[in-house]
């Protein structure tokens, strides 16, 4: 199973991060046989032989970081399995930008859109349903 795009950069990202403050980490990250693909392969085999079906993102993170520093380990044959990610997702500034240009677009196609239906027409209703002197 190829594990989702989200789970694998956040698992990336923090992996870049403790390469930058842990030298000894970045020599082991910066081995060219291992990839971010089978170290999440890797994890994912790992919580699958635990049995538990939730953790803490430090246990995943050290599952990581285990795939990274341990030579010669077995990543473990390809699984099914859904992952979910609970983390808030952290926009760039870009990112942010984008999505509001494209919020006040879509804004702004919606009252356009209202604006150019034709108006209905209410139906006139007699209001005065009493005879009249003249109906008799």
């Amino acid at each position: 199973m190829k594990s989702t795009a989200y789970f694998t950069r956040t698992i990336l990202t923090h992996l870049e991060q403790k390469a930058e403050t842990n030298t000894l980490f970045a020599q082991s990250f910066a081995n060219p046989d291992k990839d971010i693909d089978q170290c999440c392969l890797f994890i994912l085999n790992q919580v699958q032989k635990s049995g538990c079906n939730g953790f803490h993102d430090n246990e995943i993170f050290s599952i990581a970081e285990d795939y990274y520093t341990t030579d010669n380990i077995e990543v473990g044959n390809p699984i099914h399995a859904q992952i979910t990610v609970n983390h808030v997702v952290e926009l760039t500034v870009e990112e942010k930008e984008e999505a509001r240009q494209e919020a006040i677009q879509k804004a702004h196609n919606e009252a356009y859109n209202r604006a150019m239906q034709p108006k209905k027409k209410a139906k006139r209703v007699e209001m005065n349903n009493q005879p009249s002197l003249f109906d008799f």
